[in-house]
């Protein structure tokens, strides 16, 4: 017992850590977009180089400002030298983190044990997961923020996950392709009858990723929970003349919320669904 108390508590740390991480990955591809391609400074701001720093006074932080969440709440929110505040989505990114890969974890290895964990499938297969949340965080906040998939995160993703999948079992790849097929396939057709005005092409292009983790049948489950979370906030919204029928929502922040869910639950979400259809 206190061994997994252990355990989880590891991973949490480490996810808090990740999403630290992300922060950064987030924060400097936004600056990236902003630059000239022909800059010379891009490549400087890029998250492979250089340390942190803050981003009103471009002051480098020291290790007692880089503890995730801690750090947040020590400094009560505010840069250590220029006293301006600090975004609620540094916290908020560590913490989401932190919980997801605990979700990761305690249900994709719940009935594993310690011993068959270590083993180097198991190990391979929670170290991909784990990136593949890291992967799926970094674009809901940066779609949820700029209404932007970015395809220097999106495209590596992509080809990790397909290799993943080759590696892992063979014989299951026509079964991920097929989810990538529905998936993509289905937003092309809206982003194509409605030349981009209901979907845009990231969101196809992020759908190839989507079905590549999840699968079938599960790529449905996700989709009809992205179409349904997206209605009821699209719906609260205009109740609150925050949007109206013609406003613009990022939809990949949707497409990713029930990825996840699917990604823990779909098999039960199946079994009820076709319990409830069965009562009926």
């Amino acid at each position: 017992m206190f061994i997994n108390f252990l355990i989880n508590l590891f991973v949490f740390i480490f996810g808090l850590c990740i999403g630290s991480f992300l922060n950064c990955v987030i924060y400097r591809t936004e600056l990236q977009e902003n630059m000239p391609k022909k800059d010379p400074n891009r490549k400087a701001v890029s998250f492979l180089h250089g340390k942190s720093f803050c981003p009103h006074c471009k002051r480098t932080l020291s290790w007692k400002d880089l503890f995730p969440v801690f750090s947040y709440l020590f400094l009560l929110g505010k840069c250590r030298y220029c006293k301006k505040n600090i975004s609620w989505q540094y916290p908020l990114v560590e913490i989401a983190t932190g919980i997801i890969f605990l979700l990761i974890y305690n249900l994709k290895f719940e009935i594993l044990n310690q011993f068959e964990i270590l083993k180097y499938s198991n190990i391979l297969n929670l170290l991909f997961l784990f990136y593949i949340a890291g992967v799926l965080i970094a674009i809901f906040v940066y779609d949820l923020k700029h209404y932007l998939i970015p395809d220097k995160i999106l495209f590596p993703a992509i080809a990790i996950a397909f290799i993943f999948r080759l590696l892992e079992n063979f014989s299951s790849v026509p079964n991920f392709l097929l989810a990538v097929a529905i998936a993509s396939g289905f937003f092309l057709a809206i982003f194509l009858v409605s030349k981009g005005k209901w979907m845009g092409f990231g969101d196809v292009k992020l759908a190839i990723l989507l079905g590549l983790i999840l699968g079938s049948p599960s790529i449905l489950v996700g989709l009809f929970l992205a179409f349904f979370f997206g209605a009821i906030i699209g719906i609260i919204l205009m109740l609150f003349n925050k949007k109206g029928l013609k406003s613009e929502i990022p939809f990949g922040p949707f497409l990713i919320a029930g990825t996840f869910i699917a990604l823990f639950w779909a098999p039960e979400i199946i079994s009820w669904y076709m319990h409830t259809l069965l009562f009926w």
